[in-house]
């Protein structure tokens, strides 16, 4: 046993030597550098796991990458969303901040880097990029058309900004997070996850939240419909020690939730779950399958974003982005993996 983990650190070297060759930008906030392209170094990672092969669970890995910049602007980032085809993504970062970006491949379409990379600041509704933590703690996000749907924790809110547009725009509306009476979001464990469901179902297209370590009475994740015949309440079944990042809706209706372990306490691990999207109605607790879960014997870290998109051969894909919270004990990654049937 000893000998398998000490196998399992020897693989992370590499990694944690890439990393510690860039400087971190401690405080939080990325560099001064509005809307100018920064460039970002990649590292390939070969293997989600040292001689494990390339499926896991319920899903094939495909490929992936430890990211960094050169004065440690990246950082801080807590969703993630995919655009024209799978190409281009928007993230939003904790700090308060937009990322956005192209992804690069190989010709097996393998991810191999991130170019156009450029960061700037959200707006508030006076215009003014200059904010606070607890103003602008952005932990969610969602597209919806010609909208951008931001969630915050702390000052618990969602806003809408223009898509596209985003960038420089004052936010076009603002919504407080449906609850029921009684509940409420803990100020670092609102809003992680905001979902836009597909308008043919039940949802009919309604924004969804779900919270991150807000819990009811039982001990389940506070979860919200924004709108429409199922609007109010639910509960998603919470088995510790997780927590919720991200998620997103597919396709069919079901929708898939990325959930994190962080500590010295329970060590480092990521799960990834299906939900059934018939199964939401207020009030009701629902029940996942899993498809993935990874400990720290596998290339994870801080893992707060998930989108999907489809690709050209049809087939659902996953991406996965970490955050390094601008720490040098941490990795930005981007992973790729592919839903098997």
């Amino acid at each position: 046993m000893a000998s398998k983990r000490l196998l399992s650190l020897l693989a992370f070297l590499p990694f944690v030597a890439f990393g510690l060759a860039f400087p971190v930008a401690f405080g939080g906030q990325p560099a001064k550098v509005e809307g100018v392209a920064i460039p970002v170094v990649a590292m390939q990672i070969p293997e989600f796991k040292r001689g494990a092969g390339a499926v896991f669970g319920k899903l094939e890995y495909l490929s992936g990458l430890v990211l960094a910049t050169k004065n440690g602007e990246m950082g801080a980032v807590s969703s993630i969303r995919l655009t024209d085809g799978g190409t281009r993504f928007i993230s939003v970062m904790d700090t308060g901040h937009w990322a956005t970006g192209t992804i690069e491949r190989d010709a097996d379409g393998k991810l191999t880097g991130i170019a156009d990379y450029k960061i700037t600041s959200m707006k508030d509704p006076s215009g003014s990029g200059a904010h606070d933590k607890d103003s602008f703690d952005a932990e969610s996000m969602v597209l919806d058309k010609d909208r951008v749907y931001v969630g915050f924790e702390r000052d618990h809110r969602i806003n809408a900004y223009p898509f596209p547009g985003f960038e420089n725009a004052m936010p076009l509306d603002v919504q407080r997070p449906v609850l029921k009476k009684g509940e409420q979001l803990y100020a670092n464990g609102g809003m992680e996850a905001i979902l836009k469901a597909p308008d043919k179902g039940p949802l009919q297209g309604a924004l969804m939240f779900v919270a991150e370590r807000s819990y009811n009475s039982e001990g389940d994740f506070i979860a919200g419909v924004q709108s429409g015949p199922m609007k109010g309440t639910f509960y998603v079944e919470r088995l510790a020690p997780y927590d919720i990042t991200d998620g997103v809706f597919l396709e069919d209706g079901s929708f898939l939730l990325l959930e994190r372990k962080f500590g010295l306490r329970d060590g480092i691990g990521i799960r990834i779950r299906k939900f059934s999207g018939d199964d939401i109605k207020p009030d009701a607790t629902i029940k996942g399958e899993t498809l993935m879960e990874a400990d720290f014997s596998h290339q994870i870290d801080n893992m707060e974003g998930l989108d999907a998109y489809k690709a050209a051969d049809g087939s659902t894909h996953l991406i996965i982005e970490s955050d390094d919270n601008h720490s040098l004990l941490e990795r930005n990654l981007l992973l790729e993996f592919r839903m098997l049937p």
